[in-house]
């Protein structure tokens, strides 16, 4: 029943579908609920299945790397306060059940082949820079690039965007 219970959890109803920023996408009770019920249901859940469906921050908060789901929450929000400022990202909320949203860059997907891939940024529990980029690519997907965080994001980004 743990596992149900968390599929209800990680739910996000019908709210994707116009979320155009990450904090419009926080609908579900893992984003409303208190933290400690929400890491105490993870923490369980995880005891009867692994890998359970679950947002970087949640995993990196259970692992004591992250002070809490709000830092999480902030740094999706800087990231995103970054990108929309730049002509060409868009976000992109519907994301594998239980995980954050992305960003891609449109105009990397169209030049590299007619089954392209674009430049993703998204948020990770990786590293303790919380920000991967996935370039631009074809066919087998490439390591992402660990982002030592949003200052770092800032600098990489014209090389990020040049990859098309």
């Amino acid at each position: 029943m743990v596992e149900l219970e968390w599929a209800e959890a990680v739910e996000q109803g019908f709210h994707l579908t116009a979320a155009s920023s990450p904090s419009e996408s926080r609908h579900a009770w893992i984003h409303r609920a208190p933290e400690h019920e929400v890491l105490a249901l993870y923490r369980a859940t995880r005891l009867r299945s692994n890998p359970v469906p679950s947002p970087w921050w949640l995993r990196a908060v259970a692992s004591g790397r992250l002070r809490c789901r709000a830092d999480g929450f902030r740094i999706e929000d800087r990231i995103h306060a970054f990108l929309s400022k730049r002509t060409g990202w868009d976000y992109v909320p519907w994301a594998l059940d239980g995980e954050s949203g992305y960003w891609e860059f449109l105009p990397s997907e169209s030049t590299v082949s007619p089954h392209s891939f674009p430049t993703t940024v998204f948020p990770s529990d990786r590293h303790e820079g919380w920000i991967d980029v996935l370039p631009a690519h074809s066919g087998l997907s490439p390591e992402p690039v660990a982002v030592a965080g949003i200052t770092r994001l800032r600098e990489l980004a014209p090389e990020f965007e040049a990859l098309r």
